[in-house]
């Protein structure tokens, strides 16, 4: 007998702790509604409705794993309460009009794979809180108003993949410890305010294929290491203030590994080409 009421003790606590998680999870998803004129979406949420139907929402074993709702007409704030899903792997609400800042309880999302967050009117400082998402792999801030440094707190991103932060207003430097992203295949920081050299510790991500840094404010010299990048098959660093006049650097071949990289060099009087061998 008090087997049985243990066993029933044991269900009726189970019981109530997923019941107050789905409850947190809807309340949540009710603030993001609200926090961003749900009712004017594209395509809007039947509150009385299943979450799991909801549009863009994805469920798995009961919990909210993705938030699918890029060109949905967004409009407002992202809400603190975001960081109340923590099952989330996924966020795209890419194509909005999303403004504020992005709110720091995304740290809670442990599971966060992908934040996609461009093409909206954000702005403020990237949180430093974002280098928290170890699991991160992409992260797609562009076109959008954000400001200040690029935190250092991300180069402890090491499963991060693609880091996309061009057509903002960001200042500062590239982090030298760029080089602890080791998964690194994409890295956009085009049309921002950046300055300072561009840091040859790039040169160690070796398996970077895509580096956009055009439209800043960087000097110096172009660091030639980078042409041993095997991987490595689009560099844009056109309208800086290096001192080479270089605007792209592309794979002729498009052979893995390239076995030529050409460097376009560009005056006021003409444009030339110039192979760099790759040994």
């Amino acid at each position: 007998m008090k087997t049985l009421k243990l066993t029933i003790a044991c269900l009726f606590v189970s019981f109530y702790t997923f019941a107050s998680i789905l409850q947190t999870e809807k309340e949540a998803l009710i603030a993001l509604y609200n926090a961003t004129n749900g009712s004017k979406w594209n395509t809007s949420w039947d509150m009385e409705a299943s979450i799991d139907t909801w549009y863009g929402v994805k469920v798995e074993d009961d919990k909210v794993v993705e938030l699918n709702l890029h060109f949905n007409n967004l409009q407002g704030t992202i809400p603190q309460e975001i960081g109340k899903l923590t099952a989330l792997k996924k966020i795209n609400f890419g194509f909005n009009k999303l403004s504020g800042t992005i709110p720091s309880t995304i740290s809670n999302l442990k599971e966060l794979t992908t934040l996609e967050l461009f093409m909206n009117n954000l702005e403020g400082n990237i949180p430093n809180e974002l280098g928290e998402l170890k699991k991160l792999e992409s992260l797609h801030l562009y076109s959008n108003k954000l400001s200040g440094n690029i935190p250092e707190s991300l180069m402890g991103l090491t499963n991060l993949k693609e880091l996309l932060l061009g057509s903002n207003f960001l200042t500062g430097t590239i982090p030298n410890q760029i080089y602890a992203l080791s998964s690194l295949e994409k890295l956009s920081l085009i049309d921002n305010k950046l300055e300072g050299e561009i840091p040859v510790e790039i040169a160690q991500l070796d398996n970077l294929q895509e580096l956009v840094l055009s439209s800043n404010g960087f000097t110096g010299d172009f660091p030639m290491e980078l042409v041993n990048l095997t991987n490595l098959n689009t560099i844009m660093v056109s309208d800086n203030n290096l001192n080479q006049d270089i605007t792209t650097i592309s794979n002729r071949t498009g052979s893995t590994p390239p076995d030529l990289l050409f460097l376009e060099l560009q005056n006021q009087n003409a444009t030339a080409t110039m192979e760099i061998e790759k040994e």
